[in-house]
């Protein structure tokens, strides 16, 4: 410890030090007394990141470069792929005029660091990073410090520091040596001791419970620490049951269903209204919640975390020891319940923009639930549950604008639902065209339009040509295909899905609205220009919208895009006159809803400036264009095709207002 605050004075930097050691050990206990030290005492600011999954991980560390002064725009281009997340997170982590300390907690799976380039050094600041893996080759110039069990004096001193009254030094070393010296179970030891009232426990009494019970003896205990193969769950098994037991004799069985609940989920801070509304039968009560938490607090089975989005955290190892030992015949409704929570926290149908941050932290969450059903062997009925848990998140990470995340999430999801799920079921095609979503945002043609070809095929012959898993491929596929200049193949299939949700649907269902609106975008594509097929589309327009108006009103997002795509038809079909009231309706709509650097509202601001010296009207064209250039700016940067091209636009809009102003 005295090393890792020396590493914290002022004027140190350039410097990464890897905590590693088995779970349980204390690594993130350590990080944490550090953490509160730089920022109490050294006055570093302090940075923490949960580095257990991707999504994660890359929040956390957008998070770090909005705290050291990003701006949204920036922030905005990142989370969609369109400039190098890591390098913007460096960048204002380098020029912060305040020293840091930045401690990526749980980093278990090294990779994921080293995939994104997160991992780098600052002369500003410290680097910590908690870790069971101590492979040298993942943590090149870090210094490496291995966290292990307890010595024997000290494990015997944490026991007495919770604990003081419960015995002597020498009873406390017994009862260290039962639990081999592992700090996290030393610490639910202590935790049961110091909450025992009405007939509290020795350590002596203590000591013998665990007797009773173990399959090891003391030696073997502390002995199996040193083995390739440990597990600590096994150390872990008596402590928390004991800590349950106790609840009972206090009145609070409730405890027991609640922390197998909290088990179908991570270790990582669990946002505390997911639990408003648990209940499982008689076992618990939604109005014994309370009460139950407080008393697994009180043991310290479980912690409050900080933040702002009120938390809690129970350890991952802890976790998956009661998981482990959770009856088989309880195991359907704990998840099923798991579920059904996660589904009340999850929009159906969220909005594009920026998300509840309460939600975002539900993302390991759902992972493990979804590990957790497949191992647990629970019907097919819960394990779509939990997928369209996965499903949902899914959907509001990519409407943030964070494709990137939202890759990484659906392709996780579609990998651990197919472990129990064929891969045609409904429920994987959903995640997997939520895959095939994300490759296309992040400029990944090929793989999206070869995935979205396989989908319609599977889903088709899984659940029929008329499905809507089948008629979404469809619709979705003549993106990428556009992109790849293969416009012609597109018409007949978007043409199809218009036509079969008009008859199932009606024409002013917004599934229809959406699929005739993506079936009149095809017109823009310039290889359309002049075929008879681009007067058809265009002509739909009109009807198009007076539906949308009738049906969602005029400020409604799908609206807009309708206005926006027959702007951008009647660009493409030189029809500037007739594009500009639906273009300036967009704009305006979408500057009520997004903020001024939305991709949305630059793409809008673009095709207006190109209306406007289509017109005539170059001044104006100058001022969108300066405002478009400004954008590029900072949500790309200034090496972005995007940027330049937006730069090129501008100095055409200037030549010709300069022209038209010397006329």
């Amino acid at each position: 410890m005295d090393r890792l605050r020396a590493a914290v004075e002022p004027g140190v930097g350039n410097r990464v030090y890897v905590l590693h050691g088995l779970g349980g050990c204390g690594k993130t206990a350590v990080a944490y007394t550090l953490f509160r030290h730089a920022t109490d005492n050294v006055g570093r600011i302090g940075l923490w990141v949960n580095a257990s999954d991707p999504a994660s991980l890359r929040s956390g560390m957008l998070a770090v470069a909005a705290d050291r002064g990003a701006t949204d725009a920036e922030l905005t281009g990142a989370r969609g792929g369109l400039r190098p997340a890591a390098d913007l997170v460096w960048h204002y982590l380098d020029r912060s005029s305040e020293p840091w300390l930045l401690v990526l907690d749980n980093a278990d799976t090294p990779a994921i660091l080293r995939a994104g380039g997160w991992l780098r050094t600052s002369p500003a600041g410290i680097v910590v990073v908690t870790t069971r893996q101590a492979a040298t080759h993942w943590w090149p110039g870090a210094e490496l410090l291995q966290f292990g069990v307890l010595p024997r004096q000290d494990a015997a001193l944490v026991l007495q520091d919770i604990a003081p009254h419960a015995g002597t030094l020498d009873d406390a070393a017994e009862v260290a040596d039962r639990l081999g010296h592992l700090p996290l179970a030393l610490t639910l030891a202590g935790g049961f001791l110091a909450h025992q009232i009405i007939d509290p426990w020795t350590l002596a009494d203590y000591g013998h419970r665990l007797d009773g019970s173990a399959d090891t003896g003391p030696a073997g205990l502390v002995d199996a620490i040193d083995e390739t193969h440990f597990d600590p769950r096994h150390l872990l098994n008596r402590t928390w049951q004991l800590s349950l037991d106790s609840l009972t004799a206090q009145g609070l069985p409730e405890a027991t269903p609640l922390l197998r609940l909290l088990s179908c989920w991570a270790g990582d801070p669990l946002p505390l209204k997911l639990l408003a509304h648990a209940e499982l039968g008689a076992e618990l009560h939604s109005s014994r919640v309370e009460s139950a938490l407080r008393g697994l607090l009180d043991h310290s089975l479980t912690e409050l975390v900080p933040g702002q989005v009120r938390c809690l955290r129970v350890h991952g190892i802890l976790l998956d020891s009661v998981a482990n030992a959770t009856p088989d015949d309880q195991r359907e409704q704990l998840a099923a319940t798991a579920a059904r929570l996660l589904h009340a926290m999850l929009p159906q149908v969220p909005e594009r923009g920026a998300q509840d941050p309460a939600m975002l932290l539900l993302a390991p969450h759902i992972m493990a639930l979804l590990r957790r059903v497949t191992r647990w062997g629970t019907s097919s009925s819960t394990i779509e549950s939990a997928a369209d848990c996965a499903l949902r998140l899914i959907v509001a990470v990519h409407r943030s604008g964070d494709y990137s995340s939202a890759l990484t999430l659906a392709t996780d999801a579609v990998a651990l639902a197919t472990a129990a799920l064929p891969t045609d079921d409904a429920c994987v095609l959903r995640l997997r065209l939520r895959v095939g979503r994300a490759l296309f945002r992040l400029g990944r043609f090929e793989e999206s339009e070869a995935l979205y070809q396989e989908l319609r095929s599977d889903s088709e012959r899984a659940l029929g040509p008329d499905a809507p898993e089948t008629l979404e491929a469809c619709l979705k596929i003549g993106s990428p295909l556009a992109n790849l200049g293969r416009i012609q193949e597109v018409p007949p299939l978007r043409r199809r899905v218009v036509q079969v949700r008009e008859e199932a649907l009606g024409r002013q269902h917004p599934l229809t609205l959406m699929a005739r609106s993506a079936f009149m975008e095809i017109a823009a594509n310039p290889g359309m220009a002049g075929l008879p097929e681009q007067a058809e589309m265009i002509a739909t327009g009109p009807e198009l919208l007076a539906d949308c108006f009738r049906t969602l009103g005029e400020h409604h997002p799908l609206t807009l895009t309708a206005e926006l795509n027959f702007a951008a038809a009647l660009i493409c079909a030189n029809r500037h006159a007739e594009a500009l009231p639906h273009a300036v309706k967009a704009l305006a709509g979408y500057e009520r809803t997004f903020e001024a650097d939305y991709p949305l509202v630059l793409n809008t601001r673009q095709a207006l400036a190109q209306i406007l010296t289509a017109l005539g009207r170059h001044s104006e064209a100058v001022e969108q264009g300066e405002l478009l250039v400004a954008g590029r700016l900072r949500v790309l940067g200034p090496n972005h095709p995007w940027t330049r091209h937006a730069q090129d636009l501008l100095a055409q809009y200037q030549d010709a207002n300069t022209s038209s102003s010397a006329e």
